[in-house]
């Protein structure tokens, strides 16, 4: 099992363009199952096995989240070992995946948004550094993991636009706005960048965008760190976490009249049914939607123009 597994990871990251993110989830993935199955022959997997190893799991109080990953994972080995002939039936078809209940995105109104981007001490290097991220968060709705792999190639300053790396290594282009163009221009030529102070070190690797203390490249983990942080100091820890600024723009995007569509490239989902959730967290895109359409309101003339209104109408009934 153990040398299947090494060259079913192999083969993700060679030929699914899987990134490090997935592989590693992956590893860990297998790696627990194969602790429970303690057996290193793969053809000893059955279903019984597999539902032995659920069952372990829900004892565990393991989130359904979690399961649905394992399972996922599960799911993918057995295939490519049936498609390499290591095995003649795979032990998952018949397992039923928990259902996971769909929560809808909470987003933050636009004074939350103030109240948190005014958290950054942007008096000092690592402060101007943290509001530049959630200035460029909040342009583009980028995920985390875009954004600590932004290099200095990636940024078009004169045409405002960057060049991103989504889910499976896939490019897109997308605007940003000139105020996050200005401040990553400024936090790319802040004189603090290079030099060693007391707190920071001079930049080491001089391709990336975002650099950690040591002057490195900035990880997922520390933003998510600070940014738990900045959200406690706010007092919005309880409702948001980094990616909520992703659904955020991406609500006010649509509330604004931005067509799904289009929101769905500049965030890189690959399918459409995935944007379409902000549909359902707009309670002003329903408001506009009812307005237009009951036919007991009288007048058009909303607090939104008219084309607005009807951007909004039609992508709600996507």
């Amino acid at each position: 099992m153990k040398e299947w597994k090494e060259k079913f990871l192999s083969y993700l990251q060679a030929i699914k363009n899987a990134s490090v993110h997935t592989l590693r989830n992956y590893g860990m993935d297998l790696a627990d199952f194969q602790r429970f199955a303690r057996t290193e022959d793969i053809k000893a997997v059955d279903k019984r096995m597999i539902r032995g190893y659920l069952t372990h799991l829900n004892q565990k109080q393991v989130t359904k989240r979690t399961i649905l990953r394992r399972l996922s994972a599960l799911r993918s080995f057995f295939k490519y070992l049936l498609k390499e002939k290591v095995i003649s039936h795979n032990p998952l078809e018949e397992i039923d995946a928990p259902k996971l209940e769909k929560t809808i995105p909470s987003p933050l109104t636009m004074e939350e948004i103030d109240r948190l981007f005014q958290q950054p001490d942007t008096e000092t290097y690592l402060g101007f550094r943290d509001r530049t991220i959630m200035e460029l968060f909040y342009s583009s709705g980028l995920r985390i993991s875009e954004l600590v792999g932004l290099n200095r190639s990636d940024f078009d300053q004169a045409n405002l636009l960057l060049r991103v790396r989504g889910k499976g290594k896939k490019e897109r282009v997308i605007p940003i706005t000139k105020n996050a163009a200005t401040w990553i221009n400024s936090y790319l030529n802040h004189p603090e960048r290079h030099l060693d102070s007391e707190h920071t070190q001079a930049e080491k690797n001089h391709d990336a965008i975002f650099l950690n203390k040591w002057g490195n490249r900035l990880s997922v983990r520390s933003v998510d760190r600070n940014f738990q942080l900045l959200l406690k100091q706010s007092g919005l820890a309880s409702k948001a976490t980094p990616h909520t600024i992703r659904h955020s723009i991406a609500t006010h995007w649509l509330e604004k009249g931005m067509d799904l569509k289009t929101i769905q490239i500049l965030l890189g989902h690959s399918s459409l049914s995935t944007t379409t959730i902000y549909t359902k967290v707009s309670t002003k895109l329903k408001k506009v939607v009812y307005d237009k359409a009951h036919p007991l309101v009288k007048g058009r003339d909303m607090t939104i123009s008219k084309q607005e209104g009807v951007a909004h109408e039609q992508e709600f009934v996507i």
